[in-house]
Order: structure tokens, then sequence, then C-alpha cells
């Protein structure tokens, strides 16, 4: 059978193999174990506690081996039961097995005071240094990550309501925080078990002498001296084999809750940092050299090491050296994408970018990876989620300084005009309620830029007192990254040019060759397919199924190619996915209506004009229109509804026209719109 087949079942039936294992142990308790498999448990436990050890090392991150803590109790569990099996067989048969034999004989040569120094040795450093130390290290673990939960959890909140991450992504945040939580408070505990190992190991070597001398003494009728040496040294072999395993294990877990700050594994991040401070190592090499030349110290031993800490030196500054060329090399890179240079400056001066975020100069460093700005790097998750969200893939978001702005001023610019920017405040964070947040908080009140809603700038200090209080706390670069990706939904439709068109429809054509073949350029042009999708997404609609809405565009192209018209019979083609947001579990659609007279008024006021159809509504009636239905939007939002108009799909755009600006949130929905099985119940009705 094959080894990989063999490992295979094995991990199939790994609970199996557990829980029997754990059986094994307690009956190893009760039931007396001859000699032969007294050595080969001793050598399983020896053996199990150095590939413990040695896979620590190798792991990242402590979560890598979170079965950690009840690992350490199920082997503490099998040291004893060996300890039990072993104490037994010794005071009945006054042997042990030949590895327990081994330790006591060869390993401290026989010698009953050396076995025992030694042992108490070994004791003192699991318990005092080993144990002490891994256990206060959980203990404080613990502490600030229960401590942290809380700034954590509501870290993955703005991220999510910034749109950097998804539900998915926010769901597996939050459980990666709880694991380690549950890790940390569960290695605290599970530092005891070392500690109780310790004291119980001591405690039956004691137990052992005093009955081995005992039943040798007394039942055998040996002398005190034969008693001694026939059972002290088999006690003390039991004691060193118990022990060398548990110092192992507390070894291991000493390293796995110190590796909270490590990124590779062990070897490597000892390697990587001490290698990098060449002239530590260069110092330290000379001064052993040094003391190689001191009259009456031994010159070979001094002069190998110290030669061998300057060739170390000396490989680590020639990786220094190369990784510092490397790295000024992808600085070099990232400064001409975020501010590249045109051979003619004439030239240069005609380009104006789709996109641009121009930033104060003390905003510079957020853009810089070298200083540890994640500026560019969430930008491009920015392009991800639009795409994903719109179907639109924007052009790269160039990002400069420019002098004038003040240093903590930003602006966000669309082909070369300001339509959005804010200040953030240096050394603060901005503090937003979500709602149901309790009591004020000291700071600068300002407006968060995004959305519009009150906020206040507060310092780094006061960001657990935010947080207590119920307020969303995030940094300037998740505002200046929030307001980015509002102000590209508000404007898709003006980053959509032909050639990004071109490159939709190219894209749609490996899927989708007939569709793509029968309207484009035949029925229409790619400029008129490019108007199309700026009527949609200036409405906020997604043409990510653009396959769909081609299919549509062509169908309705027969009759026109008015833009409008096509972007309407678009719309009614994607009518699941655009009620979608704004139906319930329960499949209904809370929506606003018109007043039947109102809506004939307003089919009754459109006109026919060389520009196409326009709404001429008196702009008296059309003031009492918003005006009545202000209070409708009002009331629905704050029920925390959203706000849904339907009307026919006659006067279905020109009404958005007519409300978009006073009410940008108002979703205005025709009835053909609404898709099959969903259930329209009336939130009111709009009547002047």
């Amino acid at each position: 059978m094959a080894p990989s087949m063999t490992f295979g079942r094995l991990l199939r039936h790994s609970d199996l193999v557990a829980a029997l294992a754990v059986v094994l142990v307690v009956v190893m308790m009760v039931v007396p174990l001859p000699a032969f498999l007294i050595d080969f448990v001793v050598t399983l436990n020896i053996a199990g506690g150095l590939a413990i050890l040695v896979a620590t090392m190798y792991v990242g991150r402590a979560l890598d081996f979170a079965s950690f803590p009840a690992l350490l109790l199920l082997t503490t569990l099998f040291r004893l039961a060996i300890n039990v099996s072993v104490t037994r067989l010794i005071l009945l048969d006054g042997e042990a097995g030949a590895v327990i034999h081994a330790f006591g004989s060869f390993v401290v040569g026989g010698n009953l005071v050396v076995g025992l120094v030694v042992f108490l040795i070994l004791v003192v450093i699991q318990f005092v240094v080993i144990t002490n130390g891994a256990g206060r290290v959980a203990e404080v673990a613990a502490r600030f990550t229960l401590d942290a939960l809380p700034g954590k959890q509501m870290a993955i909140d703005a991220d999510l309501n910034a749109g950097q991450i998804t539900d998915t992504e926010a769901r597996t945040r939050r459980a990666e925080i709880a694991r380690e939580a549950d890790f940390y408070g569960a290695m605290d505990g599970a530092s005891k078990f070392v500690k109780g190992d310790a004291v119980a190991g001591v405690l039956i070597v004691v137990v052992n002498l005093i009955g081995g001398m005992a039943v040798g003494v007394v039942q055998q009728g040996l002398s005190v001296s034969e008693a001694a040496h026939a059972f002290s040294l088999l006690t003390i072999g039991d004691g060193l084999a118990a022990q060398i395993p548990a110092l192992l294990i507390s070894t291991a877990a000493g390293i796995i809750v110190t590796r909270s700050a490590g990124r590779q594994n062990l070897g490597s991040d000892i390697t990587s940092q001490i290698l990098g401070q060449p002239r530590a190592v260069t110092i330290a090499g000379a001064v052993i050299c040094s003391m190689g030349l001191v009259p009456g110290l031994p010159k070979l031993p001094f002069l190998i090491v110290g030669a061998g800490l300057l060739v170390l030196s000396r490989a680590g500054s020639r990786h220094q050296a190369a990784a510092a060329r490397e790295s000024e090399a992808s600085a070099a890179a990232a400064s001409k994408a975020l501010d590249p240079a045109p051979s003619d400056a004439a030239l240069g001066a005609l380009v104006i970018d789709p996109l641009e975020l121009a930033v104060g100069f003390g905003l510079v460093p957020l853009a810089d990876q070298r200083s540890g700005g994640a500026l560019l790097t969430r930008v491009g998750v920015v392009r991800r989620q639009i795409a994903a969200e719109l179907g639109i893939v924007i052009a790269p978001v160039r990002i400069r300084d420019e002098v004038t702005l003040d240093s903590h001023e930003y602006a966000i610019k669309v082909r070369g005009s300001g339509v959005a920017g804010a200040r953030v405040v240096p050394g603060h964070l901005l503090a937003m309620n979500p709602g149901d947040a309790v009591g004020g908080l000291a700071g600068i009140p300002t407006t968060e830029p995004a959305f519009g809603l009150p906020a206040v700038w507060v310092e780094e200090a006061q960001r657990s007192e935010a947080e207590a209080l119920g307020y969303t706390v995030v940094d300037a670069e998740s505002v200046i990254v929030t307001h980015l990706t509002e102000t590209i939904r508000r404007h898709a439709d003006e980053l959509l040019t032909r050639q990004e068109t071109r490159k939709l429809l190219d894209a749609l054509e490996q899927q989708n060759k007939a569709a793509v073949d029968e309207v484009v350029p035949d029925k229409l042009s790619v400029g008129e397919v490019q108007r199309v999708l700026q009527h949609l997404l200036r409405e906020g609609v997604s043409i990510r199924d653009l396959g769909t809405i081609l299919e549509a565009m062509g169908d309705r192209a027969l009759l026109t190619r008015d833009p409008a018209l096509l972007a309407e019979a678009a719309r009614q083609a994607l009518a699941r996915a655009i009620t979608a947001p704004y139906v319930d579990d329960e499949q209904t659609l809370r929506a606003l209506s018109l007043d039947p007279a109102l809506e004939h008024e307003v089919a009754e006021a459109l006109m026919h004009t060389p520009e196409g159809e326009v709404l001429a509504l008196d702009p008296q009636r059309a003031q009492e229109l918003v005006g009545s239905l202000a209070a409708h939007v009002e009331r629905l939002t704050g029920s925390g509804l959203r706000p849904v108009l339907v009307c026919s799909s006659r006067v279905r755009r020109h009404l958005w026209q007519l409300v978009e600006q006073a009410f940008p949130q108002l979703a205005v929905l025709s009835y053909t719109e609404i898709a099959p099985g969903i259930r329209v119940e009336a939130a009111g009705l709009v009547a002047t």
C-alpha cells in the first residue's frame, strides 16, 4: 500500500484515531503494561515532544497551530499515564524496560546523586524559566487580545461600510479575530497544565523513591543500599525520561505564544532580523576575536567563532545592499507611476487624466509604500470593487501632490475638473455616529465628506473612548478612499469613454460573440452604445450584465436609436437586478406611487423637441411635486427604508431627472421594471 494512500486514510479517520488514543491513555493508568510496551510508549513520548517542538518553529503565526492547547492537555495526560505504568512496573517487578534502565544507568552514569541533580535542573528549567515565562506571555496576550477585540470589530465594520471588503471577507475577518481571542485564552489556561506536570513529576519521583525503598527493604528483604541501587536509579531514569519530552513541550508552548509578531517561520525570522543588522554582527565578531588574543584564554575557539561572525556580517551586508538596490528600483517605478514625466513637457500638458487624486504634501506619505502608506494598494482595491459593482473598469487613478492644496487637503478630479475634496486633521481619527452612539465626544466637529454625515475629528488616544461610546472610528486613509469610491460611483457615466466601451465589447465578444456582432456596428455604433450605458450608470444601474443589455438594445433598435429609450428597454431587461436592492426577504417592494391625476398631468406635460422628449411642467407645479415627495422621502428614510417611487414607464425617466438633484437617494422605477413574483406594497401616495 502506498504511503500517500495510508496517510490519506489516516486523515479521513483522524477523529476515530484521536478518540482511540485518549481511551488507550486512560487504560494505561489502570491496566499493567509489559516492559516492551513501556519502551515503546516512552520512545513515542519523546518523539512526539520533538515533533511538536519542530512544528512550532515552522508556523508563521500562532493561529496556524490552533489545536496546540488541546494537544498540550493530551500530551500531559499521556506522560502522567506513562509515569503511572512505569511506577507500577518498578514497584511490582523491579524493572521498567530498557529505555528507562538506559536513562538511569548510562545517561547519568549509574550515579543516584548525579541523576537527582540532573533531574532537578531539568525541573527548574522547565518550571521556573520556560513555563513561568510562557504562562506570563500567554496571560498578557490573552488580556490584550480581548481588550482589542471591540476595536478590531469596529475596524472591520468601517472597512465594510467603506466598501473596502465584501460581506464574505468581513465574516472571515470576524471569525479570525474570534479564533485569535479563543486561542490566547485557551493558552493562558493550558499553561497551567505544564506547571502541574512539573510539580507532579517531582512528587512522583519522591513517592517512587520512598515506595521503592519500602518495597525493597520491607517486602524483598534487601538492605538499604541494595534497595537504593535497585529502585532509585530506575525512578530517576523514569523521571528523566518523562521530563525531557515535558521540557520539549513547554519550550514549544513558549515559542507558540511568542510568535505574535512573526511573519515567517522562526528560523527565517531570526536569521533575517539578526543578519539585517550586519554592524551588530561585525562588532560581536571583532570583540570575540579580540578576546582570543587575551593571554590565558584559549585562542582557537574564540578565533573560529569570531571569524565566523565576521563572515556572516559580510554576507548580511551584501544581502542588505542588494535589498536596498531592489527597493530603490521599486520606489523609482512607483514614483514613475505616481507622477510620470513625459518626454515633452508641452505634450504632457495636453494630457487629461480621467480620474485624479491630488493631495497636499502632508498626505504624500499615505501614497509612499516605503513609508508604510497603503493608499496606492487600497485604490487598486477600489477599482476592482467598482468593476464588480458597476461592471466598468475605470482607468488607473493618478495620485500626485499639488502645491495649491493645503498640507492635509485632497481633491478628486474627473477629467481635470475638481468634483470633490476635503481636509483631514493630522494626527486625528474621524469618529462617526452610526445612529446608536451614546453620549457626546470631545473633538473637532466636521462633516464626513462621502455621505455628508456629522462627525468629529478625535485624537488617536481617544479611539478606545469613541469606540466604547459606539462611534465608528476610521483613519484619514479610509476617509479618502471612501470619498473616492463614492465619487467614482456618482461620476461613473463620465468615466465611461468610447475607448472603455470598446474594451467592454471586446471582452463580451469572447463570451457572447453573436450579441455583439448583431448589434455593433450594423444597428448601433460604439458611441450610441456608450451613451446608453452612460444613461444606466447615471442612475446607478450596473452594466455588468452587458450581454443582456446589448440584446435588449438590439431588439429595440429596430424601432428607435434614441439612447434614452434604448436605456429604458435595457432597464426592463434588467428588472430583477434593478429591484433586488429594494425588496425584502418576503419579496415585497414597499414603494411610493403617484396620484393618477398627477401622473396624467406629468404625462400631458411631455413635449417632443429636436433634442428628444422633455418635461415641460409648470415650474410652480414641479415645485409642489418635489415638496410633496420630500415629506414622503423623509418619512421613509426615518423609518430605515430605502425610498422608492413607482410610476409608469412613460414618465419614469422624466420624473427621475426632475428629482435627482433634490433626492439622489430616491430610486424611481417603472411598473415594467418590477420582476415577476415581487409584491408591491403601497408606502404612500404622492399628490399635490
